[in-house]
């Protein structure tokens, strides 16, 4: 795998994580009891960057070590790993 391909595949898996771990430790202004005028009560309270972009970024390194660890050691294609999983489909049989 080249550089370029593997920083697409960790990229396409921060913002996937980032995504997931963005509503957790969040408080609404609504929870805070302080809403600002002009804005929604589900809006973010404090609301601090710093700290879910670190967390993203150690949960997306986890997640693409194991991807590398299972395509590039392992020596797995995509094809095998749809192979393993479970037909869910009818025969029609």
């Amino acid at each position: 795998m080249g550089f370029g391909t593997g920083f697409a595949i960790y990229f396409i898996i921060w913002w996937v994580v980032l995504f997931t771990v963005l509503p957790f430790s969040s408080r609404s202004q609504a929870d805070e009891g302080d809403v600002t005028l002009g804005t929604t009560h589900s809006a973010p309270a404090n609301f601090r960057f710093g700290p879910i972009f670190w967390r993203t970024t150690l949960i997306s390194g986890v997640v693409f070590g194991a991807y590398l660890l299972i395509t590039v050691v392992g020596g797995y294609t995509l094809d095998d790993l749809i192979s393993l999983s479970p037909d869910f489909m009818p025969s029609g049989n």
